[in-house]
């Protein structure tokens, strides 16, 4: 019997046959996929799950400007948006395509973590957020992947078409994640299954102690995506020196042997300083016979074979070794080697195959910087930042390298004070090491389940840490039905004391720096309520809606308040100026001859140069310094809506 079927019969407490819930159209895949082998995911209210996604509405965003931190200047640069996340995903339009990475943390469906609205099937704009799922609820995985389904279809097509998600997941939903995964992103996408150590094993445990959770890495293009290099620590780095003055520059000590025994890679080589024989142990010489004898004559001396009866092959000697029958001839050949040698090592820029810092070492190998990749390719196993095999697949990480979960706990204690309330948080050095592989220096992050704010967090140490210009989005939305809003409590705090140094009880850390805005998801966007809008609402709309195609990496516009200007709403940073034409307290205005006259004196007090950027109703006067944008013609395409249809997502 196979997976599909099996999964199918397998019913919930209150479902005789789940067949009943399937549709002639499902139903159909179903029998299709079936016969042609494959295997796919099969769940009850799954045709609407996948419809979801593009009946969801955008949603106007409020600026909360008393929240936002950092510089006016680079707030736009980053965003945490307060809402429910498929809504302010559906709402980020203009941001479709344009995302580098996704990180994120879902509700892990362990009982009383996650919440589901039935009327979402129907509606899936309903505001109620649902009630919570039980772990007894004998549909709570059915729920949890309808929550999931569409979220992931949203996700996609946030990402460049190099773009590259990242899910962490636990063993409850690892397997319905997988396969939603391979049916949303194609499991020829899937680029790696990371299972990382998140405790200690627990010897108490009555049966398996689960000391490991799991990020699936799926990308929209396997034949775009990148996985990047790491960072090299800087212990790592610290390795490096030219204690020669080598002409290549920096290089570090390396071993010249490698791992097991090999009978032809088994002699011992003799010391031109102090005439000790060195053998590789249980181990192998690394490189060629031919290749040693050359680096040891680098040192001004030559080398010939000679058998010690050591039951290993023939040494490589000093020439004449053999030929010397007493002490005091091999110590003549020896002054003479010792005396070559030492004029090698002052004269610096040393050979290969080296003797230690003062020639009395056991011989090792110099490692040039230049001839190593400068970073360490993502492995299956981190154990060491040098070891790099080049293939990811199943992988595991030490809790050494992606850090453990109390970690995480311990991070947020320290930067926000105990009392959270958060018992599963995410390390900082997990999250950072994800980012570092997947996403580039300039690159946009996005967690549609920021949590308590890790992956901004992460961000913005690693933007301190390498001079990065990482960006992010963070959408959380609390839980604001108990009045929990955290998302303006616990995540803000965390990303403003962050990027300010402050911390509990009034100590204080080192800044990471950086700025971001805080946005609020308020009622639902289109024609009529743009044309309804108050002049601070609407100057929010166009704020945060703003978007153009030359200028993707640009932190937005510039809100302006000030009393002077009439019309000058904001600027971006190539200091040109945006303007909403307004008829007092009454409705949206026109361009005509005398408000342009108005513009022309806003943008002169303020100093700004063309082209100016006008939004109003109609356009009666053109000039070549004006870039008109209709209202509400050109914010609802920002959103994706029409004024006259208000379609959205629709396939074309």
């Amino acid at each position: 019997m196979s997976a599909i079927v099996k999964k199918l019969l397998r019913t919930d407490q209150e479902q005789s046959n789940p067949l009943d819930f399937l549709d002639k159209e499902d139903l159909i895949k179903l029998v299709k996929s079936l016969l042609s082998g494959g295997v796919a995911l099969s769940f009850s209210g799954k045709r609407s799950a996948l419809e979801i996604g593009r009946k969801v509405r955008p949603r106007v965003m409020r600026r909360e400007s008393k929240m936002h931190v950092g510089p006016p200047d680079q707030q736009g640069r980053n965003l945490l948006i307060e809402g429910e996340n498929l809504q302010a995903m559906v709402t980020l339009y203009k941001y479709r395509g344009q995302i580098d990475l996704i990180v994120t943390d879902p509700p892990y469906n362990t009982g009383q973590q996650f919440r589901y609205n039935d009327a979402w099937d129907k509606d899936p704009n309903d505001p109620d957020l649902g009630t919570l799922v039980a772990k007894d609820d004998g549909s709570r995985h059915t729920k949890w992947i309808k929550a999931m389904m569409p979220r992931l279809q949203v996700m996609k097509a946030m990402l460049k078409p190099s773009g590259v998600v990242a899910i962490c997941i636990d063993q409850n939903e690892l397997f319905h994640l997988g396969m939603l995964m391979d049916e949303v992103f194609g499991e020829q996408n899937r680029i790696a299954v990371i299972n990382w150590q998140k405790t200690t094993p627990k010897p108490q445990s009555k049966n398996v102690s689960v000391t490991t959770e799991y990020v699936l890495v799926y990308c929209r293009d396997i034949a775009l995506a990148r996985t990047q290099d790491i960072e090299r620590s800087s212990l790592s780095n610290a390795r490096f020196g030219n204690h020669d003055n080598d002409e290549l520059g920096e290089w570090k000590q390396d071993s010249l042997t490698g791992k097991g025994r090999s009978k032809a890679s088994d002699y011992a080589v003799q010391s031109p300083f102090t005439g000790e024989f060195h053998d590789p142990g249980n181990r192998h010489w690394a490189n060629k016979r031919s290749q040693m004898k050359e680096w040891l004559e680098e040192w001004g001396v030559e080398y010939e074979d000679f058998d010690l009866g050591d039951d290993r092959g023939r040494a490589l000697a000093l020439k004449g070794w053999s030929k010397c029958r007493d002490k005091q001839g091999r110590d003549k050949l020896l002054r003479k080697a010792r005396e070559i040698a030492e004029k090698r090592l002052a004269q610096g820029n040393w050979p290969i195959l080296y003797w230690g810092l003062d020639g009395q070492q056991k011989p090792v190998k110099k490692s040039h910087r230049e001839l190593i990749k400068q970073g360490a390719v993502p492995q299956t196993f981190w154990l060491d930042d040098d070891e790099a095999p080049p293939v990811l697949g199943a992988v595991s990480w030490l809790r050494s390298m992606s850090g453990r979960s109390r970690d995480g706990i311990e991070e947020l204690d320290e930067i926000v004070g105990e009392g959270h309330g958060f018992e599963t948080v995410k390390p900082l050095r997990l999250i950072q090491k994800v980012i570092q592989i997947w996403c580039p220096h300039d690159g946009l992050i996005l967690d549609p389940y920021a949590g308590s704010g890790t992956t901004g967090h992460a961000v913005l140490r690693l933007n301190e840490q390498d001079d990065g210009k990482r960006r992010f989005i963070l959408i959380e939305q609390g839980a604001p039905d108990t009045g929990d809003k955290y998302a303006r409590t616990l995540t803000w705090k965390r990303l403003s004391n962050a990027i300010t140094g402050e911390r509990p009880q009034g100590k204080e850390a080192n800044p990471l720096g950086g700025a971001f805005e805080y946005r609020l998801l308020t009622k639902q966007i289109d024609a009529k309520t743009v044309l309804s809008m108050k002049k601070d609402e609407l100057v929010d709309v166009v704020i945060t809606s703003h978007w153009e195609t030359s200028s993707r990496s640009s932190p937005g516009l510039v809100r302006i308040d000030d009393d002077k200007y009439r019309y000058l709403v904001g600027k971006n940073d190539r200091g040109e100026g945006y303007f909403i034409i307004w008829d007092g307290e009454g409705p949206v205005g026109q361009l005509d001859r005398e408000t342009y006259k108005d513009v022309l004196k806003d943008a002169e007090k303020a100093a700004l140069k063309p082209p100016y950027h006008v939004y109003a109703r109609y356009e009666i006067y053109q000039s070549k310094n004006v870039q008109f944008w209709k209202i509400p013609d050109k914010i609802l395409a920002h959103l994706g809506l029409n004024e006259n249809s208000d379609r959205f997502n629709e396939e074309d």
